[in-house]
C-alpha cells in the first residue's frame, strides 16, 4: 500500500479549473428572461391601434408620445392630462428637449373631432411635427 508524503490519496487530487457549464446555463436562462420581458416593458396605456401598411419608427430614440384612450383620456408618458391643460403641459415638456415632434397613439374608436382638438392644442404648444402611431398589418 503506497501512501503519499502528505497523507492524501494520489487519485483524489484537487481540480484547479473553474467549471463554466453552470455559468453558461445561468447566463442563457437570464438572456431568455430578458428577451421575453423587455417587449412587455414598452407597454403603457393599452389602446387598440388601427392597422396600416407603414414604416416603423426607430425604437432606440426617446420619443414624446401622447396616448388617447377610448374614454378620451390623454396621457403624456404615465401622466394623465386633460384637454384644457394639454397645451401648457406640452410646452413645459418641450422646454426639456430639442425635438419639436410628438407622436399620437389614439385608440381606433376615439372620435375624429377629439383627435383634431388634441392636434390643434399640440400645434399651439409649439410642436412642428405630429406623427400618428399605428399597428402594422399582420403578415400573411
Amino acid at each position: 500500500m503506497a501512501f503519499s508524503s502528505d497523507g492524501q490519496d494520489p487519485r483524489r487530487s484537487l481540480m484547479a479549473e473553474i467549471n463554466v457549464t453552470p455559468l453558461v446555463d445561468v447566463m442563457l436562462v437570464l438572456l431568455i428572461i430578458f428577451m421575453i420581458t423587455t417587449p412587455l416593458l414598452e407597454q403603457g396605456i393599452p389602446v387598440d391601434l388601427p392597422q396600416t401598411k407603414t414604416t416603423s419608427i426607430d425604437p432606440t430614440e426617446k420619443q414624446m408620445v401622447l396616448v388617447l384612450t377610448k374614454n378620451k383620456d390623454i396621457f403624456l408618458g404615465k401622466e394623465k392630462l386633460n384637454l384644457k391643460t394639454l397645451e401648457t403641459s406640452l410646452g413645459q415638456a418641450l422646454r426639456k428637449t430639442k425635438r419639436r415632434e410628438v407622436f399620437i397613439r389614439a385608440d381606433r374608436v376615439v372620435e375624429y373631432g377629439f383627435v383634431a382638438e388634441v392636434m390643434a392644442s399640440i400645434k399651439s404648444a409649439g410642436v412642428t411635427r405630429i406623427g400618428l402611431v399605428t399597428e402594422p398589418l399582420p403578415s400573411r
